[in-house]
């Protein structure tokens, strides 16, 4: 484990720092620190920043509430800059949107930014906002019962689709399955983050389990 005196400042006594949303692996914003911001953000869990322009340090979420909740901290191969994963409570840009990197420069054709997040977000808002003629809020209307027996169809075709070692059928399925399990867990209020957790739970069982084998 790196400690602070490892890093390298710049002659400004400033190191720049990326941070990535914990959830969405997404860029949230680009800052600075300088080593009482650091030692701040060690301290209590939550980003600090050096601000340039105002030439003090910057608590992120002091005034918005949209704080940001440490979760690792890496440095680069010449200890000269840091990612900092978090849990963010709102927006990170001041702007209010989700990140400050909202304007889009350069995009290869056939370039797709889908996330688990996303489709989330969007079920959500289907749920809590149904458009007329929407499936998503045809399924959210009928309820549990209705969600549940879609996801146990698309589970049996799913099943149907690799026992007959179609790949192509097999992913499409499948797709549709995640699809229905994602609107069953929103009706049910569990966050992909729950799940996230409960498989990085089993790993480190899982990985305890074949040391003890292998012993």
């Amino acid at each position: 484990m790196l400690h602070v005196s490892d890093l390298k400042f710049n002659s400004e006594g400033l190191i720049p720092v990326v941070v990535v949303d914990y959830m969405t692996k997404k860029v949230l914003t680009v800052a600075y620190m300088n080593e009482e911001s650091l030692r701040i953000t060690l301290e209590e869990g939550k980003t600090c920043f050096w601000s340039r322009s105002r030439q003090k340090l910057w608590r992120k979420g002091e005034t918005s509430g949209n704080y940001q909740h440490v979760m690792e901290i890496k440095a680069d191969c010449d200890k000269d800059a840091l990612v900092i994963t978090v849990k963010k409570d709102g927006p990170a840009c001041h702007k209010g949107t989700d990140s400050c990197f909202t304007n889009t420069f350069y995009r290869k054709s056939g370039y797709n930014d889908f996330s688990i997040s996303a489709l989330v977000n969007l079920l959500e808002d289907r749920k809590k906002n149904p458009p007329a003629g929407s499936y998503t809020s045809y399924l959210f209307e009928k309820g549990i019962d209705k969600i549940l027996k879609k996801v146990g169809e698309e589970s049996t075709e799913v099943i149907i689709a690799a026992k007959a070692d179609d790949k192509k059928e097999t992913v499409y399925e499948v797709a549709d399955l995640v699809y229905h399990v994602l609107v069953m867990m929103v009706e049910m209020g569990i966050s992909p983050e729950e799940v996230f957790t409960e498989l990085a739970s089993r790993h480190v069982i899982d990985h305890k389990v074949k040391q003890e084998k292998m012993t």
